[in-house]
Parts: C-alpha cells; sequence; structure tokens
C-alpha cells in the first residue's frame, strides 16, 4: 500500500487507514462482531493508522480498538483520539486543563495504554483556537507522559490555518472529498511548509461517493444520515459534506459518468483524495470486512489522470461549490 509521512512526528503512515466512528454509533448498528472484523481486515491490509474519539458509542469504539489490539499481538499500529465532545455544553470555556486531563485519562483506561499516540481537540468551537492556554496544556500533557502528540479536528480551513500557529500542533484533521476542495486552496500549502500531517475525513462524503445511494436510500432513526442533515446534532457539514442529498445524488451521477476502468467508485474516490501531497492518511470508515478490505485496496490504485482529475474539479465548481465552498 502507499506509504506516507505523518508531518513531522517520524510516524511513516499507510495512506489508507480506519476510521472508527461507524463502529462506535450514529451509523445504524453495527455488532460488535462486525465492528472487530472490520477492525481485523483493514490490519491485515496493512493498515497501520486508526482514527477514533472518546465520544464514538460513549468509548465503545476505543474500547473494541483496545481488545482487538490486544488480540492481535505484534506491532502496534498508531491510534489516534479526541477529545472535548464530552463537554456538555461543548462550549470553549469547557476546554480547561483540568477536562482535558480527565479525558486523556479515560481514553487512556479505554484503550489500555501508558499514553496515547495522538489526542485532538474534537472540533472544538471556533474561540478555543485563540485560547493558547489550551495548547499550553496539551505541552504540558505531552511533558508528562500522558500523550505522544496533539492536533486538532477541525470544520473550517479559518481554524485549520489558526491551529498551525501553534508549535505543539503536528496534525490537523479535516473533511476532504471531491465535494469539499476548499482546504487544497490556501491550508494544504501551509500544512506542507510547516510540516504539518493532515488527516482525510469523511473522504467519501457519508457513503455519498460509494455511488451506492439513490433517492429511495432509507437510514435508520441513529444514524445521522437521517437526524443531523440540517445540523440538529452538530455541524452539518459533517453529514454528506453539507451538500443537499439531491443535489448530492445527481453530482455522483456525473462523477460516476467520468471515472476511468472498472475500479469501485469509492476506491476512485478515496484514490482522488491522496491525488494531494499534502493527506497524509484518509480515513474511511468500515461496517464490516469487504468494506474495510474494499478502503484498503484504494491505497493500492495507480494514480489518476489528469483528464479525470478535472472531470471532478469541474463538477464542484459548477454543482457542489455554491453550496459549500464559502461555509467551510
Amino acid at each position: 500500500m502507499l506509504t506516507r509521512d505523518f508531518g513531522r512526528t517520524g510516524w511513516r503512515v499507510a495512506a489508507v487507514g480506519f476510521g472508527a466512528w461507524a463502529i462506535g454509533g450514529t451509523w445504524g448498528e453495527v455488532s460488535e462482531e462486525d465492528a472487530r472484523a472490520a477492525l481485523h481486515a483493514a490490519l491485515d491490509e496493512g493498515v497501520n493508522f486508526i482514527d477514533t474519539a472518546d465520544v464514538y458509542g460513549d468509548g465503545r469504539s476505543e474500547r473494541i480498538i483496545r481488545e482487538v489490539l490486544k488480540e492481535r499481538g505484534g506491532e502496534r499500529p498508531i491510534v489516534a483520539t479526541k477529545a472535548g465532545r464530552r463537554l456538555s455544553p461543548h462550549v470553549a470555556e469547557g476546554y480547561t486543563r483540568e477536562n482535558l486531563e480527565a479525558f486523556i485519562d479515560r481514553s487512556l483506561q479505554n484503550l489500555g495504554v501508558e499514553a496515547l499516540d495522538l489526542v485532538q481537540l474534537h472540533c472544538p468551537p471556533t474561540p478555543v483556537y485563540y485560547m493558547p492556554e489550551v495548547f499550553g496544556a496539551l505541552d504540558d500533557l505531552v511533558r508528562e507522559g500522558k500523550l505522544k502528540h496533539y492536533g486538532v479536528s477541525v470544520e473550517k480551513v479559518e481554524e485549520a490555518l489558526k491551529a498551525i500557529e501553534y508549535p505543539g500542533v503536528v496534525s490537523v484533521q479535516i473533511i476532504w472529498n471531491m465535494f469539499r476542495q476548499r482546504p487544497a486552496e490556501l491550508f494544504f500549502p501551509q500544512a506542507l511548509k510547516r510540516h504539518v500531517a493532515v488527516i482525510a475525513r469523511v473522504p467519501l462524503a457519508s457513503g455519498l461517493l460509494t455511488g451506492k445511494m439513490s433517492r429511495d436510500s432509507r437510514f435508520a432513526a441513529d444514524d445521522h444520515r437521517a437526524f443531523n442533515r440540517e445540523g440538529a446534532a452538530f455541524d452539518k457539514g459533517e453529514t454528506f459534506s453539507g451538500v443537499p442529498f439531491d443535489v448530492a445524488l445527481d453530482a455522483v451521477d456525473a462523477v460516476r459518468a467520468g471515472m476511468p476502468g472498472d475500479a469501485p467508485m469509492a476506491q476512485v474516490a478515496l484514490r482522488w483524495c491522496l491525488m494531494e501531497d499534502a493527506v497524509s492518511v484518509v480515513i474511511p470508515g468500515a461496517k464490516n470486512p469487504d468494506q474495510a478490505r474494499s478502503n484498503a485496496a484504494a491505497g493500492r490504485l495507480t494514480p489518476l489522470d489528469e483528464q479525470t482529475m478535472e472531470v471532478v474539479r469541474e463538477i464542484y465548481r459548477s454543482r457542489i461549490a455554491p453550496h459549500v465552498h464559502q461555509l467551510w
């Protein structure tokens, strides 16, 4: 599989990672058996970067990862988790040293480790990026040995640009896919310049870019694709990348018509994400082993040709950008 440097950490990661949101919750029912099997399949395929969060299933995702890695033994993959979303209310004032340390201690226990590989602030309110004391607290926790590195998960390009002004921020997780292209304009060049790793999340636009959805698609009541299209629970950009469903389906049809070869659309969409040198790892989710294996296969595809890239750029410009470009 294609591998890349993870910023300035010294880590070398498989370019396709494993996003562990779906095995935690809010993606419909995923049994623990399927969750464990999906993670095993990804690791068998050479994946060595797992992204999770303390709120995915209230710790379920972290605990499943702990048990699978304990069962496998051997060389341990990098496990990135997130902190902050356990705050209620989720406000900037809650990002205190005391609260962050409590969240980190809980994740240490859930993951069964003495130090977390990477902790990311979990899409905090924008004012947090202007609070140097928050990043100072994370620096302290690195020095104390509770975490090896820290980064941020952001909603907006502007937040990413502000975050990388802090020297301790080694990574930024941001939505990047065929339907969310703004990060390439300014943020990616700055990330490369500062040797900051980029984790591309929501690479399949909540499943849209698998090409398997239609206007008849229905989602379980506990699936965010059913309840969060207008941002009822969290930022609506996390659901279908913020693109209205009908608009997105028409755009998917146009993308599919311009795809080369016979690779599944999902694999082409993941390989598209990796055409940017700034992207260190892309983290699609998987609910079962077949999905995990298919995702990993994207890391073995040859680069997309310029004609395909231009097709995607034009579809974004004409159909998608008016709905999302200036919002995130």
